[in-house]
């Protein structure tokens, strides 16, 4: 595993040292050495989103190389939120372009919630022609209540299975909280616990 940390309150330009506020990126490799090109230019290209975030934001970009795909997942944790998105090619720097594409379009769609809590500017840079505005409404058609039972993680997952959903609530009977879990996309299962 690699692992490599691009935090520092300075980045080289013109070959002189300039403060300026970024956000702290972590990279890790998992069943890959990353070549320094391939760091340069993540933190290269995560330095589009500083505008946006500033330095008390922080990224987290994990490469994964598989025998046929190589995927880049990248998460950026800023005052409560979460903004993620993974993406899967053969080339790693493609995937790395797709998913950084891939949470531009977040934003782009959730632009007027976010412009209260965050400085506009990157937001227009990444402009789809495919978006609508009426996509930025958000409409409940259904609400459920149901009883939510004390289960284990695993004793809730064969529970959804049964329903045939892809996630499930449910009181964790270790800390009593209500956890949820997940299918993910490469079929495996996710926990969400409260923190």
């Amino acid at each position: 595993m690699c692992y490599y940390e691009v935090g520092s309150k300075y980045r080289l330009k013109y070959k002189s040292f300039e403060r300026i506020d970024i956000m702290q990126v972590t990279i890790t490799g998992r069943k890959v050495h990353l070549r320094d090109d391939f760091k340069e230019l993540v933190d290269k290209k995560l330095s589009k989103f500083d505008r946006i975030f500033g330095e008390d934001a922080v990224a987290e970009v994990t490469v994964t190389v598989e025998k046929w795909e190589q995927r880049v997942e990248i998460t950026i944790r800023h005052k409560g939120k979460v903004y993620r998105a993974e993406s899967n090619a053969q080339d790693m720097y493609e995937s790395l372009d797709n998913a950084l594409n891939a949470i531009g379009r977040q934003m782009r769609k959730n632009k007027s919630k976010l412009d209260r809590q965050l400085r506009t500017g990157l937001l227009e840079h990444y402009a789809y022609d495919d978006f609508d505005e009426a996509e930025n409404r958000y409409e409940i058609v259904r609400s459920k209540k149901f009883i939510v039972k004390p289960l284990t993680a695993e004793e809730a997952i064969v529970e959804m299975n049964l329903i045939g959903h892809q996630f499930y609530m449910f009181r964790n009977v270790d800390d009593n909280e209500i956890n949820v879990v997940y299918k993910r996309k490469d079929g495996k299962y996710g926990l969400l616990q409260p923190e």
